[in-house]
C-alpha cells in the first residue's frame, strides 16, 4: 500500500516577496491542468461528468471559486517551501 511521505516543510515560511510568485505558479499550475484537460477531451460543464468528460473548474482562474483556488495555491506554495527547503535561493533579477 502506498503511503506518502512528502518532506516536511512546515519549518519554512515563506518569505513576502514570494506571494506574487506563489499566485502565479498557482494560475499556471491551473492552465496546465486545464490544458491537458482539454487535450484530453474534457469540455467546461456546470456539474463534473466523468463519463461525458465535462468538468466546472475549466474556466480562467480568476473565475475560479476561493475553495479550488486554495488547493493550486497549497500546491505552488509548497513547492516554494520544498524549493527553499533544499538550499535554493530564489532571486528575481531585475
Amino acid at each position: 500500500m502506498y503511503t506518502p511521505k512528502p518532506i516536511d516543510t512546515s519549518d519554512i515560511i515563506l518569505p513576502e516577496n514570494l506571494t506574487e510568485l506563489a499566485e502565479q505558479l498557482a494560475k499556471n499550475v491551473h492552465e496546465v491542468w486545464s490544458q491537458t484537460r482539454m487535450e484530453q477531451g474534457w469540455t467546461y460543464g456546470e456539474k463534473r461528468d466523468d463519463q461525458q468528460l465535462k468538468h466546472p473548474c475549466l474556466i480562467p482562474y480568476e473565475e475560479l471559486p476561493e475553495s479550488e483556488k486554495l488547493y493550486d495555491r497549497n500546491t505552488s506554495q509548497q513547492t516554494l517551501k520544498l524549493i527553499i527547503k533544499l538550499g535554493f535561493r530564489i532571486v528575481r533579477e531585475e
